[in-house]
């Protein structure tokens, strides 16, 4: 998988073309992807590109999956202005992974990458790649990928069961 191959899959599609003649400042603010490692034979990979409408304070993702599909994100605040990502990288997902792959081994991490999470945002200014890895054993990376010198910027290891204390810390706080 290939980031151009999706904008240019986007950007080529009618979908895409009337969507932009309607909202012309729109802008590419963030891109979600989902490869999966797990169900090799069916995997459960996703592919969304989003942008937001600056006129109407709105965002809508793209759904490559099957075609392009147009939705519009409901769970978004308007009052946050998503920082405009560049649409000229051109990497491999698959140079990511081996990135991580090789961060692991440094780490002397022996666990399998089964899931990776990846989105695409801009942070102050500035592109980065965030991802979530499931790994074997029930673990969980953070890895924040800056871009585009494509470097680790931070990388953490994190167990299922980190995740469900702090969801559970969260649920028993008193409110005020």
């Amino acid at each position: 998988m290939n980031l151009q191959f999706y904008l240019e899959k986007l950007f080529g599609s009618e979908e895409f073309a009337k969507f932009k003649k309607e909202h012309k400042d729109c802008y590419l603010c963030g891109g979600f992807f989902v490869i999966d490692r797990e169900n090799m034979k069916a995997p459960e990979n996703k592919s969304h590109l989003d942008f937001f409408v600056p006129s109407d304070k709105r965002m809508f993702s793209f759904d490559l999956e099957s075609g392009v599909q147009v939705l519009p994100v409901e769970q978004f605040d308007p009052e946050r202005t998503p920082g405009k990502v560049k649409d000229n990288y051109n990497f491999e997902f698959e140079d990511i992974e081996d990135l991580i792959r090789k961060k692991m081994d440094e780490e002397k991490f022996s666990n399998k990458i089964q899931k990776i999470i990846l989105t695409i945002q801009n942070a102050e200014g500035k592109d980065y790649i965030l991802c979530t890895v499931f790994i074997s054993g029930m673990g969980i990376l953070k890895v924040h990928i800056s871009l585009p010198d494509k470097k680790i910027v931070l990388f953490e290891k994190h167990s299922f069961f980190d995740m469900l204390k702090m969801v559970k810390g969260k649920k028993g706080e008193k409110k005020e």
